[in-house]
Formats: structure tokens, sequence, C-alpha cells
């Protein structure tokens, strides 16, 4: 018996000790991902001699660089939830970056109107990465990783927030979709605060990022570093912003001094992030995966021009054609990835997912599907067999280059784009692209080469189905006179997809981009998760009806603006004009930097009621990051 007993002992120990080896041999992970970096922003493909990158070589030294790198979208959202699930945009819904509004949207449906100038009418996309969905990070832990998120995450807020979607630390727990204000301290975080006056946001992601490293470098570890960089706002180390306003060309494609500057940061940043694996001694067991989550902007303005030019691709953020979704990326992964090399294989990315996953030897979930497919044959400098991919956007942001709801295919040389009901009697329309020979997508050979047309159409059709995506439909309100083909790829007029305008003091509705509040005298604009207020009356105020409140309640709120004094009233909803003194509470903001305001709301007990925030400095600008009511244990946020 006793044996017995030992033998099963050492069977046991022996067991136990070979998975802890095992998982000891697994390699650490860390995968960086870039905001709006474009293909021609890295000194990766020779497409640039203003912006400097030095980091990004070491990481090209070191690994393999991909010169065909596809994200999965033109937009961060969508390639943010490819990325954690392997899956296409097409299958998730997930196409349009508004994972930070307020409504919990999780099924895509199908739209139900739009303009008489346009032909199809685009499916209404959900506001949240499901939780169904099993991300990378989940496949991770379980098989023994830490898992640590650090920067922008734009998948929605809890409960779907990275601590939720398999992460053990989410630094610095934010959902909005950039810092927001600017990436010098203060910032705008719930949370999150500066170490120093001025810290810089991307320096300070990076030391996060070090010290957690630090703290699990003893066991298998997957860092998911998703960079604010370089994401509007635009904004640098004044430093660096007249190091290259020195070394601007005014006839260059790439002439932001500001833009340039960031570059430099975020490749500081990667910079700071090799350093730690060499001086951990960590190197020769960590992945690297570097990329970006779509093409570089050019519909903003900095400096006077875009930010940045993709040339030589077309386009750029938020359009099908090359510089919308072709990305720099490299892979550095020892004794697999020689060092120095370079693929033109098209990847995406979706296939991170599965390539991570063979790589430290771990299989799927039963049932468990991808989009996307392993990269290591590439990786290991062979050929890389696999059928086309497919970028799926069905919307039309009206940028420079922008096409109406469209799908596209890549297979060999070739690339087709399909743009739903965009021909004659509702039909579909198509372009066809000979990559190799007409990089710049000038030439449309859809009418030259209709076998290729057929087939890579016929693959377009088996993906949709596959997928199950909700396609946009023919738009039964379309009026031929109101339709202007001619316009298509020029820039629309700014107003819309750049900030949301709220109603004057004569309007009584409110726009949902305040979130129930309304703006009363004041001219109102949401942009980059930021209320700004402007004074278009002599008594400005925002109001809401939070109905009954218990004694305690209490309003705060994030606000920046020239300083001065304010006051919170509450009214009973039955109308009463003016404010009784026991119901107005004073609050005095500092100026010209964030200050988070807290106000207690002298309500009557029960009575249901209407509160006014008149804020300080009316004649500028005053900026609002997000409002809190906390009454009766509970928060209710708005977050803009």
């Amino acid at each position: 018996m006793r044996r017995i007993a030992s033998f099963l002992v050492i069977v046991v120990c022996f067991t136990t000790n070979s998975l802890f080896a095992a998982e000891r041999a697994r390699p650490n992970i860390v995968f960086i991902l870039a905001d709006d970096l474009g293909w021609s922003d890295t000194t990766l493909c020779g497409t640039t001699t203003y912006y400097r990158t030095p980091n990004v070589e070491r990481l090209a030294e070191r690994g393999m660089t991909f010169t065909r790198a596809y994200s999965a979208s033109p937009l961060c959202s969508p390639t943010r939830a490819a990325i954690l699930t392997g899956l296409s945009p097409a299958r998730t819904g997930i196409t349009t970056p508004n994972c930070h509004l307020a409504q919990e949207v999780l099924t895509t449906t199908i739209g139900r109107s739009a303009p008489p100038d346009q032909k199809s009418i685009p499916p209404v996309p959900p506001t949240r990465l499901k939780r169904e969905y099993r991300t990378l990070a989940e496949s991770l832990r379980e098989g023994g990783y830490a898992t640590g998120h650090f920067g922008k995450w734009h998948l929605g807020p809890e409960p779907y927030s990275p601590l939720e979607q398999g992460f053990d630390v989410d630094v610095p727990h934010h959902s909005g979709p950039g810092p927001a204000g600017s990436y010098a301290a203060p910032w705008k975080f719930r949370n999150f605060h500066e170490n120093s006056p001025g810290e810089h946001l991307e320096y300070r992601m990076a030391a996060e990022a070090t010290a957690w490293i630090e703290q699990n470098k003893d066991r298998p570890f997957f860092l998911n570093y998703w960079m604010f960089s370089v994401h509007a706002p635009f904004d640098a180390k004044r430093t660096l912003i007249e190091k290259y306003r020195e070394r601007a060309m005014p006839a260059a494609p790439q002439r932001s001094p500001t833009y340039a500057a960031m570059i430099e940061s975020m490749d500081d940043a990667i910079g700071t992030l090799l350093d730690t694996l060499d001086r951990l001694q960590l190197a020769d067991r960590t992945i690297v995966v570097f990329t970006s989550d779509n093409g570089g902007n050019m519909y903003d303005e900095v400096d006077g021009t875009t930010p940045t030019s993709n040339t030589p691709l077309r386009g750029g953020k938020a359009t099908l054609f090359e510089g919308g979704t072709r990305v720099p990326a490299v892979v550095v992964w020892p004794g697999v990835a020689e060092p120095g090399s370079r693929s033109d294989a098209p990847i995406q990315s979706e296939d991170y997912y599965p390539t991570l996953l063979e790589g430290a030897g771990l299989s799927p979930a039963p049932e468990q599907r991808f989009d996307g497919v392993s990269i290591l044959p590439a990786l290991r400098g062979g050929a890389l067999h696999r059928a086309a991919i497919y970028q799926y956007f069905p919307h039309s942001p009206g940028v420079p280059d922008w096409l109406p709801p469209a799908v596209s295919a890549h297979s060999g040389d070739w690339k087709l784009i399909r743009i739903f009901h965009g021909g004659e009697r509702g039909a579909h329309r198509r372009l066809l692209f000979n990559l190799k020979d007409d990089l710049g997508e000038r030439r449309d050979l859809a009418a030259d080469r209709r076998d290729v047309v057929a087939a890579l159409d016929a693959g377009i059709e088996t993906f949709l189905a596959d997928t199950q995506a909700v396609v946009p439909r023919p738009n039964p309100a379309f009026n031929p006179a109101r339709y202007h083909p001619e316009l298509e790829g020029k820039v629309k007029p700014k107003a819309a997809p750049a900030a949301k305008v709220a109603p004057s003091a004569s309007a009584d509705a409110s726009d949902p981009a305040l979130l129930g509040w309304k703006a009363r005298q004041y001219r109102a604009a949401v942009r980059d998760g930021v209320l700004t207020l402007t004074q278009d009356g002599t008594e400005p105020f925002l109001g809401v009806a939070p109905g009954k409140l218990a004694e305690g309640a209490e309003l705060r709120f994030r606000i920046k603006c020239a300083g001065g004094n304010g006051k919170l009233v509450w009214l009973p909803a039955s109308g009463k004009s003016s404010a009784d003194p026991a119901r107005l509470v004073e609050f005095v903001v500092a100026a010209e930097e964030w200050t988070e305001v807290r106000a207690k709301i002298s309500a009557r007990p029960d009575t249901p009621g209407i509160v006014r925030l008149f804020l300080p400095a009316r004649q500028a600008p005053v900026q609002l990051d997000w409002i809190e009511l906390v009454a009766d244990g509970k928060t209710r946020r708005w977050e803009f």
C-alpha cells in the first residue's frame, strides 16, 4: 500500500512539475497597438524622410516586417475587437468606433432610413464587445498567463471593460475614444492622475507597463499595450514640436511638426518597453507584435495641414482604399522569425489571435472558430497559403477619398471593392485594382477583367454569408435628382462627424450627445469625449430632471474653464421659477486646469425636481469631461 501511495505521490509531483515547466516555457507576449498610425508614418517602408522611429527599427532588426499588413477595418474599435476575438467586424457587428456611447447596444440591426442622396441604408452596429466572445486574454489567462491591459480600450465601459474581458489589470481603466483634452497632464481620467505637472501620457503609460512587467517577470505574461498615440488631440512636447518645425518642408506631404513630435514620443515609449525586456533578460523569450488599428488620419487638421500623408497609398483613416487599412507591422519572435527579415505575405488583424495561441502551445476552446489564420508559416520564412482577406466597412463618413458602404477583398495582386447597391437599379458597383502595378489605386480595371471581378465577388458573397453579416439594403427613399456621384471621395462639410451640436436657448429637445442634459443659452459640442459649452444668452445653464432625490445627493463633475464662481440649483418639477436660497449651492472652479467639483444637492425629499448647473467663465468656452450624480448609494454617470 505504501508503495502505491509513494508511486502516486511521484506521479503527481512529476505531473505538477511538468505542467509548471511547460508553463514556464511559454513565451511572454507584448502586443503594441498604435492608434491611427499610417503605413507611411514609420521608417519601415522607406516612405518618409520627415518622421523618426528608431525604436520601431529596433523591432524590425529583431524580427519580421510585414509590408502587406492590414487592419480589420479603417476605424479603430472594429480592429480592436478583431484582434481580441480573431473575428471579422462583419461577424461581431462592431463596424464603427461608437463603443464609448452611453447606449448599450449588443446586436446589429438593419438600418431604417438614409438621406435621399444615398443609394443604400447602412446597418446600426453594436456599442459594446459582447462578453460571449472568447478573447485572446481569456485564452492566455486560462493557459497560465498574467494579463495586463494598458492604454486605450474603446470597446465598452463596465461590464465590458478589460477587467471583464480577461485582463487582470487595466490602466488607466478608461472607456473613451482617446485621452481627450491633452497628452500633457492634467488628464481627463476618472481615477488616474499625474505624478508631476505636465506629465506626458504616453511616457507614463510606458512606465506603468514597465512596472507591471517587473512584477510578473517570473511567469508568462501577456502585456496588451494599446497606445493612445497618435490619435487626436494633437499636442506634444514643446521641445519636440520646435525640433520638427525646423525640419518641416512646406511642400512635403508630411509636414506637421506636432504630429511628427507625437510619433517620436510614441517611438520613445516603445523603446522603454524594449529596454525593460533587455534589462530583465526577457527579450529572448518574448514575442513582440507591433501594428496599428487603421491607416493614418487624413481628415483632421493640425499646423495648417492634415496630420499626416499616406503617400504613396490612396486615402486614409475611414476609407477602404489602401491608406485606410494598410498598416505598419512587425513581429519579433525569437527562434521563429529571422531577425531583420521581411515578408510580403498579406496578413490582417484577425490573424494575431490564432497565431499567438499556437505559439503559446494552447488550443482553441471547443467550438471556437476564427476568421483569421495562423501566420506562423510566414514567420518561419515560408509561404502563407490562404484565401482572400476581407475588410467590411458598411459606412460612408465623408472624409477625403470616402466611399459609400462597401466591402473589399484582397487576393494576390488584386483588390476588389464592392459598393453596396451603388450601381444602377439597386445593383452593386465594383472597383478592381492591381496593387502591384497601381499601388495608388487610380486605375479601375473592373470593366477589363470581369473574370477577376467575378471570382473575388463570389468570395465576398461567401464571406458575408459565413459571417452572417448584417449588410446595407437599398434605400427606398433614394432620389436620383439628389444624387451627385461627382462628390464621391470629396470631403463633406466639416459639421457632423467631428462635433455634435446641441440645441440653443430656444430649443426644447436635447442633442443625444448630451446624454439627457439640456443646454440652455449655450452652444454645445461634443468632441473626443469632451463637452464644450459656449455662451449664447444672458443666463446659460445645463439642466436635467433626475426625479426624486433623497437627502445627501451629490453632483460631481470634471470641468476646465477660465475659472470663477458657479452655482447648482434644485427646483421642484412643478415649475417654481425662483431659486429657493435653501436649494442653492455655490462652488468655485480654478482657472485653466481640470478640476473635479463636488456639490451637495439640497433637494426636497420625495419631491421630483430639476437640477440646473450654472457654470463659471461664461464669456469663454467651458469644457466638461463627465458628470456624476450620487444618490441613495447609487451612481449615475454621464461620460461625453
